[in-house]
């Protein structure tokens, strides 16, 4: 069955990640101007947690506002970069599946609401009440029983 989520934005999404394990990598822009490319320093230096970045969420979180362009995953066993987060200016542009899946409203509002990604509509047919609901997805709502 096909993950279902809403997209009134019309973001193109993809669904390279697939839940599989791999590495993360963002292209970010620096603050002299120039795109940079950022490892995950967790792969590079070998340390005995792993990977700080466990999921394309966990990239988009860690950089300030207006500096991530790009997240790029690679599969364990593969050669190839994929692109799963693309923006353009204010304009996201293609996103992975599994990011529109776990997606809060405070990860949009915190650093993302000046983009596409903020939008009233997703969150009223996801029926987000709060920054922890999530943005793409339905929240189930749960109705309190009085003893």
């Amino acid at each position: 069955m096909k993950n279902s989520f809403f997209n009134s934005e019309r973001i193109s999404a993809v669904d390279f990640i697939q839940g599989r394990q791999g590495q993360y990598r963002a292209i970010v822009k620096v603050q002299a101007g120039f795109m940079s490319t950022v490892d995950d320093l967790g792969i590079a230096s070998n340390w005995e947690s792993g990977a700080r970045w466990k999921n394309a969420l966990s990239v988009f979180k860690s950089f300030k506002k207006g500096a991530l362009q790009t997240i790029e995953f690679k599969a364990d066993g593969t050669n190839t970069w994929l692109t799963v987060f693309a923006r353009v200016g204010n304009k996201v542009k293609l996103m992975d599946e599994s990011m529109f899946m776990t997606m809060c409203v405070g990860d949009i509002n915190q650093d993302w609401s000046n983009t596409n990604l903020y939008s009233q509509t997703n969150y009223s047919l996801a029926g987000a009440k709060t920054w922890a609901d999530l943005a793409f997805v339905a929240n189930e709502t749960k109705e309190l029983e009085l003893v």
